[in-house]
């Protein structure tokens, strides 16, 4: 056997090698670039290459400092696919000449699959699988490889590694790291699943499934990069804090192309100028909204007869009928078009008439005979009559605006309680000067998408879609109409007042309600002792999910019990003091009100402290309502009382208050749990 110093020193060098390689593909890349503007073709295959070399470029260029390989697969010699062959595996290929054999293969690749599924029992092919330990932050310097291990799976030799436990409990600070090196089995399976099925993943905390989602994209893209790319692929969060958190994952593993947003950025079509009360907000979230939406809508549209219609056609005038205007509008509006699609229908069935009439008087009638009478001043003023223009501001302030309006598109829908909830109280003199409520662009959104159905993507990552609204997921829906959909959640961790209940439900508003739901529960990021205090919590909250499991018995958990209220600021400066003899990132996470007294305590107490939207910062204090999706080695849990009296899925909000940390939790109170 070769002795472990001789392997390493073996490994470093093929590292060596490895970046050599890089470095002449990012300098190749480049000058392929630059080649590339020259070549001789149409101009639209010189842009398409163009715009693909020079993507390529700047993938490499932009790829963060790393290391380059993190495991590595000897095949059996009597493999069918692969005897004898071995591959590092990495978050990139890596290659001296496209011909050649790669120094590393991307983690993508069907090959590096038996890298994350073959074990001793169906060792798929593999005899031996090796693992890299490198120094915790190293930017790909051959000497930070410390160490490796082998799993002999062909001698049915199976392992827990050390350096898996270690990548996955080493300390946080920063933004989010990709877990390319320690994807487990279950979710490789998410990973790779195919761009055509929608799945949705109830993960428990710390079960890595935003990473999952995340590292999903990256696996379309690497698979499908025409398909992907042409239709575009989408990650939504529920805010700029948590896409700050995430955003170096994706660029980690290669992908530089993906848009991060929130819904609100995707449906902002006015900024936010005005609030609702939260009886309010529940309303216009409520998927009946939509319904009295298309009915305010399409109350515009007449079917009534209103009068014959004269078309000039030279010296020569042909008329339709009230009732067969009428028959027109009617069919048109039963197939139930866009709204402006319906228009141009009903345009295009009048000229039909018309043409049908001309052609049995004189014959055939061209093109440019049919343009004429479609630009013809009673057609278009007919149009404009029975089926008029809708812009989504004057629908939803004329239903918004108007009782009367309201009341009729909300009859056997909305009782009298809840359109006074959603009616302005002061309506404005126009759409203009309206001052539109984030829940009213989720209205606007609903009618435009009923005027004209939006562009869509080709796949969307929807990251914490159990605090989406019907409305919301209807808004999403509209862009993923012919595309796929990844929904990540966690329904316990369901804090808005419309959050679903159930996953089914959700996903049939999200358009995708035969979405398989699989289960996450094994918390690899939450230690033991803490998994043990949350899931108490979990069996008081009105959802029915597993509980979580963890492999990790290194956790601490800790009370610090202070006699009245005032001494709890003294007791968390005290926690934080001791907190930060200790390796890792530190999150004071309070109720919402009691943040600015604790930033006080820490500053008279000398502790620098940041907001949640520095994630590289050492002491982070945080409201309750912002820490969702991030994560702290040492998490000071304030009065956990406070947490949850303070809105009303409290309980909801304090069970994502206490799973944040991935090493120690500290609880801070002077009164009693609420659970």
């Amino acid at each position: 056997m070769t002795p472990p110093e001789h392997a390493l020193d073996r490994e470093r060098a093929h590292h060596d090698r490895c970046r050599t390689a890089l470095a002449a593909m990012a300098a190749g890349a480049d000058e392929r670039v630059v080649t590339g503007e020259d070549v001789s073709a149409s101009g639209a295959d010189a842009e398409v290459l163009g715009y693909r070399l020079r993507s390529h470029a700047e993938e490499l260029r932009e790829l963060p400092p790393g290391p380059l390989f993190f495991g590595r697969l000897d095949f059996a010699r009597g493999d069918t696919g692969h005897p004898g062959q071995s591959y590092h595996v990495g978050r990139l290929r890596i290659t001296e000449h496209p011909a050649a054999p790669p120094l590393v293969v991307d983690w993508r690749a069907p090959v590096s699959r038996a890298f994350y599924q073959a074990t001793a029992r169906d060792p798929q092919g593999v005899a031996v699988r090796r693992r890299f330990g490198w120094a915790p932050g190293s930017r790909g310097d051959s000497a930070d490889l410390t160490g490796l291990e082998d799993e002999h799976l062909e001698r049915g030799e199976e392992r827990v590694s050390d350096i898996v436990a270690r990548e996955i409990e080493r300390p946080r600070t920063g933004p989010m790291r990709d877990i390319a090196a320690t994807i487990q089995p279950e979710q490789d399976d998410l990973v790779r699943g195919d761009l055509g099925l929608s799945v949705c993943v109830q993960g428990a905390p710390g079960t890595g499934k935003t990473a999952v989602g995340l590292h999903r994209a990256a696996y379309l893209l690497h698979t499908h990069p025409q398909r992907v790319r042409r239709g575009g692929l989408l990650v939504l969060g529920p805010n700029p804090t948590f896409l700050s958190y995430i955003s170096e994952v994706l660029p980690a593993l290669g992908e530089t192309g993906v848009r991060q947003s929130t819904l609100a950025e995707e449906i902002a079509r006015h900024p936010v100028t005005g609030t609702d009360d939260e009886r309010t907000a529940v309303v216009k979230h409520d998927v009946r909204m939509a319904e009295v939406l298309r009915r305010a809508l399409y109350a515009r549209v007449r079917t009534a007869p209103a009068g014959s219609l004269a078309v000039p056609d030279g010296s020569y005038r042909w008329r339709l009928e009230p009732e067969e205007l009428a028959r027109i509008v009617t069919e048109v509006r039963a197939g139930q078009p866009p709204y402006g699609v319906g228009r141009e229908r009903v345009r295009a069935r009048i000229v039909r008439a018309v043409r049908e009439r001309a052609e049995r008087r004189a014959g055939p009638r061209g093109t440019a005979w049919e343009r004429r009478i479609e630009r013809a001043r009673p057609v278009s003023a007919y149009v404009d009559g029975v089926w008029p223009r809708a812009r989504a501001e004057e629908v939803v302030a004329g239903l918004l605006g108007d009782p009367e309006a309201l009341a009729v598109a909300a009859e056997g829908l909305l009782d009298d309680g809840e359109q006074k909830a959603v009616r302005w109280t002061g309506p404005p003199r126009s759409w203009k000067s309206a001052r539109w409520s984030a829940a009213d662009l989720v209205l606007l959104d609903e009618v435009a998408g009923l005027v004209e159905h939006p562009e869509g993507y080709g796949h969307v990552v929807v990251d914490e879609a159990q605090d989406l609204s019907p409305m919301e997921c209807r808004a999403i829906a509209r862009r993923t109409a012919f595309g796929s959909l990844t929904v990540l959640g966690d329904l316990a961790q369901g804090t808005t007042p419309w959050a679903a209940r159930s996953w089914p439900e959700a996903l049939r508003h999200l358009g995708k309600p035969d979405a398989p739901v699989t289960p996450l529960t094994t918390g690899f990021r939450v230690p033991r002792a803490v998994v043990a205090l949350t899931n108490r919590l979990l069996e008081r909250l009105d959802v029915d999910v597993p509980a979580t499991r963890s492999p990790r018995g290194d956790g601490e958990l800790r009370t610090r019990r202070v006699a009245g209220p005032d001494g709890v600021p003294d007791a968390v400066v005290a926690a934080v003091r001791d907190a930060l003899g200790r390796e890792g990132s530190i999150g004071v996470v309070a109720a919402d009100a009691d943040v600015p007294r604790l930033r006080r305590a820490l500053a008279g107490a000398g502790v620098e402290a940041s907001g949640p939207q520095a994630p590289g910062a050492r002491v982070a204090v945080v409201p309750a309502s912002l820490v969702k999706g991030l994560e702290y080695d040492h998490v000071v849990a304030v009065e956990p009382a406070a947490i949850a009296e303070a809105e009303e899925r409290g309980l909801h909000r304090l069970y994502v208050v206490l799973t944040r940390a991935v090493s120690r939790l500290e609880v801070v109170r002077a009164r009693e749990l609420p659970f």
